[in-house]
């Protein structure tokens, strides 16, 4: 039964990542239309400024681990708002083109931080207590689980507060269904929508700090936030686009079956990439159930 409840708070674990990361493309593709294959590098480029300021400061308490945080959140948020200002804007209303420069960009970083780092990983400085271990029983579960679960909950219930009681909360939900009428109302929709670019971005940085903490052995590589994104992508089209509550429903179903189908099925053999394998089978469940996902607004 402990080993049933390790495997669960990891599971937990990982769907807060998988969340942190979805919730800015289901934000950005279900509100604003744009399908941004570049967020990934937000989550590695937050992951290496995490690393970055980690390497200047003595880890040895919260409010160091927490200024690490919030350099890898900025540096999410800061590369998204330039991506949304300075390449997304002029292409808004051309998919292709959207496309094409956001797989451009992620390509040309991605490729800038092999040049600059190397292929190798890098180690990211973080408090003895978050690489430590809290005992259920006889069962020992990684403080960094606890901490990821925590901030995956804390962004959700941020973001659900955001979208539904503030002023940008409700222009972005009003633009994203009508951009014309809100623009008649002298609105600038375009300043609420690199908003959610912002948004996004700072989530997904913060998740490159937390999944290379939580489950890369506190490593970050350059490839890192390609690898999350596929699984994203997942959960956004499970849990319906645009829907924050759906991403984090999806999140947690394909993070949970990913992990009880990958400890029990076994990890060794031809069977290592079962768990992956089961989470492309709950994405054609629930498309053929349910094809705009699981709360996913009708067309």
């Amino acid at each position: 039964m402990t080993t049933f409840l390790a495997i669960t708070i990891s599971g937990l674990a990982l769907g807060a990542v998988y969340f942190l990361v979805a919730s800015g493309l289901s934000l950005i593709y279900g509100l604003m239309d744009v399908l941004n294959f570049a967020h990934g590098v937000f989550l590695t480029l937050g992951a290496y400024a995490g690393w970055a300021v980690a390497a200047h400061l003595p880890q040895t308490s919260m409010t160091m681990f927490l200024i690490t945080a919030a350099a890898a959140t900025t540096a999410g948020a800061a590369v998204a708002t330039a991506t949304e200002l300075l390449l997304i804007r002029p292409l808004y209303g051309s998919p292709v083109g959207q496309i094409l420069v956001t797989i451009g960009l992620d390509l040309a970083l991605v490729g800038l931080l092999l040049g600059g780092f190397g292929s190798d990983s890098r180690a990211v400085a973080v408090p003895g207590w978050l690489t430590g271990v809290t005992a259920i029983g006889p069962e020992r579960i990684p403080n960094g689980d606890f901490v990821t679960l925590a901030a995956g909950i804390a962004v959700l219930a941020g973001l659900t507060w955001f979208l539904g009681r503030t002023r940008y909360g409700i222009i972005i939900r009003a633009g994203a269904e009508n951009r014309d009428m809100v623009r008649a109302l002298g609105i600038d929709v375009g300043r609420a929508f690199t908003v959610v670019f912002a948004v996004g971005g700072a989530a997904a940085g913060l998740a490159g700090l937390l999944n290379s903490v939580a489950f890369s052995s506190g490593l970050v590589n350059p490839v890192q936030g390609d690898q999350m994104l596929i699984f994203a992508f997942i959960v956004v089209v499970i849990g319906g686009l645009g829907s924050v509550s759906g991403a984090a429903i999806a999140a947690v179903l394909v993070s949970l079956v990913q992990e009880y189908v990958t400890f029990y099925a076994g990890s060794g053999g031809g069977l290592a990439q079962l768990g992956n394998m089961s989470v492309v089978l709950v994405l054609a469940v629930v498309l053929l159930a349910r094809p705009r996902g699981l709360l996913g607004r009708t067309a």
